[in-house]
C-alpha cells in the first residue's frame, strides 16, 4: 500500500481526537472508526468484520459497554478540530431532531412519534426513537454532525432541555468566536432562546406568522400618569404587506431563485420585550407564484435582510446529512441495550461520518489519491460516498491495528524506506 494513497491530514484529525482517550483505548477506537467509516451499516459487527482486527470480537463490545471513556470528550474534540482546520471565524450551529423507527419494544427510549413531513405512503406516527443532534454548517452546502442526544421518554428532559444541555457543555469553547444558532419554528420557543441569548449567542429561526411582534415606542413622546409604554403599535400581516417590497434573486437552498422580501425592526413578546430584527419572505416559482410567507426572526439586529435570509439558508443543510446517515452510515440500524452506550456508538458513527465530510470540504486536489478508485465519476463533484469508495479499497480487511505506534503513539503508515534502513543496519546473520 502506497503512503499517498491517504492524505496525511486524515491521520492527523484521528490522532487528534485519540488526545482525550487513554492510551489503551486508543487502538480499539481507531479499529472501530475505521470500520464503522468503510461500512453501511450500522452495527458493530459489520465494523468489525469490515477489517481485520487483533483482539477477540468481545473485547470491542466490552469497551463500548464498560470502557473508561467519554463520548462528549470526543463531540467537544470534533468540534474543535473543524473550527481550527477551516479556520471558521464565525460559527453557525444547527440544531435540529430526527426519528429512528424501531421494532423491538426493548430498544432504549423508544415510543409513537409524529411524522412532520408528511411525505405521501409514510405513517403519520411511526414507534421509535427520537434524536437530538448539534451539527456545525460548512460553506460547501454540508453539514458536520457534533454530537447527538437520545431523547429520553421516561422524565421531563424534552428537545429543549436536551439543547440547553448540550449549549452548556460546548460553551467553553465558544467563547472566542461569534455563533449564531440555527433552528427551525419548532425550537424557536423563550424556554430555549432566553438561555441561549443569556450564553451569549445569536439565533436565526423561522416563527409562526401570527407571532406577536410590535413597534418600538418613540421615547420622546409625551405620555400621561403610570409607566412608560413597552410596546407600540403591533405588527399584523396586514402591517407587513403594506411595506415596501424588494425582488432579489440569491441562491439559496442550492439554486438560484427569485425572493420577495420586506424587513423591519421590532419586539418580540415571546423574548419578554427584546428588539429583533424581522424578514417577511415569499419565493417565486417558474410561473411567477408566490409560495406561502414565511417569517424569519433574528436577534443580531446588525444583520441586513439579505444576510438574514442567507444564513438561515444554511440550516437546511442538516437534513441531506440525516439522509445520509441514515442511510448510508447505517444510523437506522445502530443498535445497543441501554442509552449509555447506544449514545457511544452513536457517537463513533457520527464521527465515521464526520471526517469524510471535512475532506470534502479540503477540495478535490487534497483527496486526489482517494478518487484514483472511481473513474467513471471523474467529472462528477466530490462526496463523502466517493471519499469512502477509496478509503473502502485501502482499508478492506486491512489490519488497521498495524498502523499504530504504540511508541510515539501515533496513528499513520510506516515509513518502509526508514524501515529498510534499519534493517540495512542490522548485523548479517552467520
Amino acid at each position: 500500500m502506497k503512503k499517498t494513497s491517504v492524505p496525511p491530514i486524515f491521520f492527523d484529525w484521528v490522532n487528534n481526537l485519540c488526545s482525550v482517550l487513554s492510551v489503551r483505548s486508543i487502538p480499539t477506537f481507531i479499529e472501530l472508526l475505521i470500520g464503522s467509516m468503510i461500512t453501511q451499516t450500522g452495527f458493530v459487527t459489520d465494523a468489525q468484520m469490515a477489517i481485520v482486527t487483533k483482539r477477540h470480537w468481545g473485547s470491542y463490545y466490552k469497551w463500548i459497554q464498560q470502557g473508561v471513556w467519554s463520548y462528549l470528550s470526543l463531540a467537544r474534540q470534533l468540534l474543535c478540530l473543524v473550527i481550527e482546520t477551516f479556520s471558521l471565524k464565525e460559527l453557525f450551529i444547527i440544531f435540529d431532531d430526527t426519528n429512528v423507527p424501531r421494532s423491538s419494544k426493548k430498544a432504549p427510549e423508544v415510543k409513537y412519534h409524529h411524522q412532520h413531513g408528511n411525505k405521501p405512503n409514510r405513517p403519520k406516527f411511526i414507534w421509535g426513537q427520537c434524536w437530538l443532534t448539534m451539527a456545525v454548517a460548512l460553506g460547501n452546502g454540508c453539514a458536520i454532525p457534533i454530537v447527538s442526544r437520545l431523547i429520553s421518554t421516561t422524565s421531563n428532559t424534552g428537545k429543549l432541555l436536551a439543547t440547553r444541555v448540550i449549549l452548556r457543555a460546548m460553551k467553553p469553547l465558544l467563547n472566542n468566536i461569534p455563533t449564531t444558532l440555527l433552528v427551525d419554528s419548532w425550537f424557536m420557543r423563550k424556554n430555549l432562546l432566553l438561555p441561549a441569548l443569556e450564553l451569549g449567542f445569536k439565533v436565526i429561526g423561522q416563527v409562526r406568522i401570527d407571532t406577536a411582534l410590535f413597534s418600538i415606542p418613540d421615547p420622546l413622546k409625551q405620555q400621561g400618569r403610570g409607566r412608560p409604554r413597552i410596546y407600540g403599535d403591533k405588527h399584523t400581516r396586514d402591517h407587513f404587506m403594506a411595506l415596501p417590497v424588494k425582488r432579489v434573486k440569491m441562491q439559496l437552498y442550492n439554486k438560484e431563485q427569485w425572493v420577495h422580501y420586506r424587513s423591519l425592526v421590532a419586539k418580540a413578546r415571546f423574548l419578554k420585550g427584546r428588539i429583533v430584527k424581522v424578514v417577511f419572505c415569499q419565493f417565486e416559482d417558474s410561473d411567477g407564484k408566490l409560495s406561502k410567507p414565511r417569517l424569519i426572526l433574528s436577534t443580531n439586529t446588525q444583520l441586513n435582510a439579505e444576510e438574514i435570509l442567507k444564513n438561515y439558508a444554511k440550516r437546511w443543510t442538516i437534513e441531506p446529512m440525516f439522509n445520509q446517515l441514515k442511510n448510508s452510515w447505517g444510523l437506522n440500524t445502530v443498535w445497543q441495550q441501554s442509552r449509555q452506550v447506544l449514545s457511544r456508538w452513536v457517537q463513533i458513527v457520527s464521527l465515521s461520518y464526520a471526517i469524510p465530510q471535512m475532506l470534502v470540504h479540503l477540495g478535490e486536489d487534497n483527496v486526489k489519491s482517494l478518487m484514483t478508485f472511481t473513474p467513471w465519476r471523474a467529472k462528477h463533484p466530490v462526496t463523502a460516498g466517493r471519499i469512502r469508495l477509496g478509503l473502502n479499497r485501502i482499508f478492506r480487511h486491512f489490519a488497521v491495528r498495524s498502523w499504530w505506534n504504540a511508541k510515539s503513539r501515533k496513528f499513520g503508515p510506516p515509513d518502509y524506506l526508514e524501515l529498510v534502513r534499519e534493517i540495512q543496519k542490522l548485523p548479517k546473520a552467520s
